[in-house]
């Protein structure tokens, strides 16, 4: 049920608080937000929070439009575990009393509705990796702890107790948050972490993993150092990941949809089509799960350091197998490896969610379940066996997308053409720089 207005007053009365900062997000996920006095929550329930969208970032706005204004979710309210007398608010965005087609959060909700006519449940839950760097003397970014430097780092206890004092934190503000937070691991980069909450339904998910990459950047600043979900940011260490685990429940959301204890995967038809629809649409779906440059140089087969990238490359599903693009871990859910930390959640939900009932409506089947490790098999008998290969840069992964009409309705047309002009754009001032490996290379050369 929602939160009411009289509702949020008494738990300001409570709980002592004396501000809110009622955001929203633009394309790339980054948080904006105005702080709002308690004493105005009135206005700010009524009227919102304005913003120059302009200048707020991709938020499909000029120099010359109106005002937009965030009008608060009040079912998102989270008390800064850290400061106590804040609350944070997710927010929708509108433009002359209407909302504005390009408000990912506004994108997702539409898509959520489709599904809820369907009579379905989108739910999913998120390992969101983040990298603890420290910044050197001559102004580069580096792994923080010198003395985490195994060639296999994951799991390290040595690693994972000299940032205990961080870990602790932020797991004591996720159970003070009501989160349920179960577990917290070093990662295969050095200096790399996980931590691992309870899913929910996919639009307090995204809220909360929107909170949670703001929450990581503010306790590593807290604590001197720097926190990325850049998902490459060392060519020799393993990237950042966002892996969604999905799945579609019932319209009270009581039952899971994709359960099925008689298949040998414990996954029913629903969740196979739905898996289907997935793989369909990767290459064109990579554009929002794997949306920057960046995201490319994750998405590659060749080893770091470490000896796998963890990160898919090949168009298939496995069991417990992570070489592949969707994993199913257990019974019930199915995880899509694409995702990574630079990923919109609202915008990635919503393309997700449409893919997947696109496999429903016309019955995709997946395919054979593959059970070899993908890495270790040549390109040519790769393409023997007819196993698509995802996009190797976010150009292909535009062009994919610009003749996939699905992918296109879950954003909107309008959304859509914006977000394939400014990504497209990303990529020719990407493609126009000169980078350092060009310099070493060939400055000298000719």
């Amino acid at each position: 049920m929602a939160m009411t207005l009289d509702q949020v007053k008494a738990l300001v009365k409570e709980k002592g608080i004396e501000f809110f900062l009622c955001s929203f997000v633009e394309m790339g996920g980054v948080t904006k937000a105005k702080l709002v006095p308690a004493t105005h929550l009135d206005a700010m329930a009524q009227e919102g929070a304005g913003f120059a969208g302009f200048a707020a970032g991709e938020i499909g706005q000029g120099p010359h439009d109106p005002d937009m204004l965030s009008l608060p979710d009040f079912n998102s309210l989270s008390i800064l575990p850290w400061r106590k007398n804040i609350a944070w608010l997710a927010g929708n965005v509108h433009v002359n009393g209407k909302p504005w087609p390009y408000c990912p959060r506004t994108i997702l909700q539409h898509q959520l509705e489709k599904a809820k006519q369907k009579g379905y449940i989108f739910n999913f839950g998120v390992e969101a990796e983040f990298m603890l760097l420290k910044r050197t003397e001559d102004g580069h970014y580096v792994p923080w702890d010198a003395l985490d430097n195994l060639g296999k780092p994951c799991y390290d206890l040595r690693a994972l107790h000299r940032n205990l004092d961080v870990m602790t934190t932020l797991i004591k503000y996720m159970q003070e948050l009501g989160w349920t937070p179960y577990a917290n691991d070093h990662e295969d980069a050095n200096c790399q972490f996980e931590i691992n909450w309870v899913f929910s339904d996919a639009l307090t998910t995204s809220d909360r993993q929107t909170f949670f990459k703001w929450m990581v950047k503010t306790v590593a600043e807290q604590h001197g150092l720097m926190a990325t979900f850049m998902p490459k940011p060392f060519t020799h260490l393993t990237g950042n990941g966002a892996h969604y685990h999905m799945s579609l429940w019932d319209r009270e959301n009581r039952t899971n949809l994709f359960l099925d204890e008689r298949d040998e995967n414990g996954l029913s038809q629903l969740a196979y089509w739905f898996m289907g629809g997935i793989l369909k649409h990767a290459k064109s779906l990579a554009a929002v799960t794997s949306p920057i440059v960046n995201s490319y140089k994750r998405l590659i087969s060749g080893a770091p350091r470490s000896g796998a990238t963890w990160a898919p490359v090949y168009v298939t599903y496995g069991g417990s197998n992570r070489t592949q693009m969707i994993r199913i871990p257990s019974p019930g859910r199915i995880e899509n490896r694409t995702v990574d930390g630079s990923a919109n959640p609202y915008l990635a939900c919503a393309v997700l969610l449409a893919a997947g009932l696109d496999g429903i409506e016309n019955r995709i089947h997946p395919g054979r379940r593959n059970d070899e490790n993908l890495y270790s098999i040549s390109e040519e008998e790769l393409h023997r066996r007819g196993i698509d290969v995802l996009p190797r840069s976010l150009r292909h992964a535009l062009d994919y997308m610009e003749q996939d009409e699905v992918v296109k309705g879950a954003l909107g047309a309008e959304y859509a053409k914006y977000f394939l002009d400014v990504k497209g754009e990303e990529w020719r001032r990407y493609h126009a720089s000169i980078g350092q490996w060009e310099i070493d290379n060939y400055l000298g050369l000719y």
